[in-house]
C-alpha cells in the first residue's frame, strides 16, 4: 500500500485552486469535514480541486468534495475537479449525478379536502372489510354443507373443547353480570315508579326488558369481549406462526379445520347462555323486589306470569344464534387478517370486539323492526 493511500487527507492551496491528497475515506471523517468546511468559508468565483494526489477515495470523501463544488456553483462561481485518477472516474460520476432532482413541492390540502380523503379511505376500508366478511360467510356455509354430506370430516373433539370454553366456562360471569343488571333495573324501576304508585309495573319492566332485549344483548356483548377476542387472538397467533399456511400446504381447509368448530360452538352456546342470563336477571329483580320494595316472591312470580308471554321469551331466544354467528364470523375474520407483528395482533383483537359489539347492536335494531312489523 502506497504512502499516499495511508496518509491523512489534506486540502491545500495550489495554482488555480486547491489540491487534495491523502486518503479521503470515512475513516478520516473528522479531518475531511474540517478541511471542506474551511474551504467552504472562503468565497471564490472559480474553484478547481486537483485530486491527483488522492491515494484512496470512497463515497463519503467523494460526496464531501462534490458538496464543496456544488456550494461554489450555487453562489454563482465555477467549480470542477481536475487530475481525477482513472480508477475514481465511475465513483466521481455516480456522486455527481446523485440528488440532482429538485424535491417535489409539498402538497397543502385544505381541511375539507383532508376530511373528504379520510372519508373516502374509511369507506373503501369498510367496503373491503364487508367483502371479506361475506366471503368468510360463504366459506363457512360451504364447510357446513360438506360436513352435512360427510359428517366424518367434522371435528367433534374440537367442538366439545370450544363448547367447554365458550359455554361452560362462561356461565359464572354471565350469571353474575345478568343478576346484577336485573337488580339494578328493578331498583331503579321501584325508585322512580314509586312516585306514581305503579310499583307493580316494575315486574313487567324487568321481565319484558330482560327476556326480550337487555338479556340477549348483554350476553352477546360479553361473549364478544370474552370468546370473540379469544378467537381472534388464537387465529391471529396461528397466522403469525404460519400454521394456517401450513394447513393449506397439507391440503386442509383452514375454515373447515379451525373456524367451523368455533362457529358451531358459539352458535350452540349463545342460546344456553341467554337463557341462563335471563333467568339470573329475573332472580336478581325478584331479590330487589323482596328486599327493597317489600314484594313477596309469590306476588313477584305471579306478576311475571301475567306480564311475560311465550312470545317475549321466543324473541330473545331467536336473536341469540344469529348474534352468535355474527360475533364468531367477525372474530375469525379479524384473526385471519392479522399480519406478522404483535401490534397487528393487538389491533385485530381490539377491532374484533369493537366491530362485534357495533354489529350486534345494529342487528338487534333490525330484529326490533322485524318483530314489530310481524306483531311479535
Amino acid at each position: 500500500m502506497s504512502a499516499a493511500t495511508l496518509a491523512s487527507p489534506r486540502l491545500e492551496p495550489a495554482a488555480g485552486g486547491l489540491a487534495a491528497s491523502g486518503a479521503w475515506t470515512s475513516s478520516h471523517a473528522t479531518e475531511i469535514y474540517r478541511l471542506t468546511d474551511e474551504a467552504a468559508r472562503q468565497p471564490a468565483k472559480s474553484l478547481t480541486i486537483d485530486i491527483a494526489g488522492v491515494g484512496e477515495l470512497d463515497t463519503f470523501g467523494a460526496w464531501l468534495l462534490e458538496r464543496l463544488l456544488r456550494k461554489t456553483t450555487a453562489e454563482g462561481g465555477e467549480a470542477r475537479l481536475a487530475g481525477v485518477p482513472g480508477r475514481f472516474n465511475d465513483l466521481i460520476e455516480e456522486v455527481r449525478q446523485s440528488n440532482r432532482a429538485a424535491p417535489a413541492p409539498e402538497r397543502k390540502e385544505t381541511w375539507v379536502a383532508s376530511q373528504l380523503i379520510a372519508l373516502g379511505q374509511a369507506t373503501a376500508l369498510t367496503i373491503s372489510d364487508g367483502a371479506k366478511l361475506l366471503a368468510l360467510f360463504g366459506a363457512i356455509a360451504a364447510s357446513v354443507g360438506r360436513a352435512i354430506v360427510r359428517p366424518s370430516t367434522f371435528r367433534f373433539t374440537s367442538l366439545v373443547h370450544h363448547l367447554d370454553r365458550v359455554a361452560w366456562q362462561s356461565v359464572p360471569i354471565i350469571v353474575l353480570i345478568t343478576f346484577l343488571i336485573g337488580c339494578i333495573i328493578a331498583q331503579q324501576g321501584f325508585f322512580h315508579f314509586r312516585q306514581f304508585g305503579a310499583e307493580d309495573y316494575v315486574v313487567d319492566l324487568v321481565g319484558v326488558l330482560v327476556l326480550r332485549e337487555i338479556g340477549v344483548l348483554l350476553v352477546a356483548i360479553m361473549i364478544a369481549g370474552r370468546s370473540g377476542s379469544s378467537y381472534t387472538a388464537e387465529l391471529g397467533s396461528m397466522k403469525m406462526r404460519e400454521e394456517i399456511d401450513a394447513l393449506r400446504t397439507m391440503g386442509r381447509d383452514p375454515v373447515e379445520v379451525l373456524i367451523l368448530p368455533r362457529i358451531v360452538a358459539i352458535v350452540l352456546a349463545m342460546p344456553i347462555l341467554t337463557f341462563l342470563g335471563g333467568m339470573s336477571a329475573l332472580v336478581g329483580g325478584g331479590v330487589v323486589a323482596w328486599l327493597y320494595a317489600g314484594m313477596s316472591p309469590e306476588i313477584y312470580i305471579g306478576r311475571l306470569h301475567e306480564a311475560i308471554t311465550l312470545t317475549t321469551f321466543q324473541v330473545g331466544m331467536i336473536k341469540a344464534p344469529f348474534m352468535a354467528l355474527l360475533i364468531g364470523t367477525v372474530a375469525c375474520n379479524e384473526g385471519l387478517k392479522v399480519k406478522g407483528s404483535a401490534e397487528s395482533l393487538g389491533l385485530g383483537t381490539t377491532a374484533s370486539v369493537v366491530k362485534s359489539i357495533f354489529l350486534v347492536i345494529v342487528l338487534d335494531g333490525f330484529f326490533a323492526i322485524f318483530f314489530s312489523s310481524i306483531g311479535m
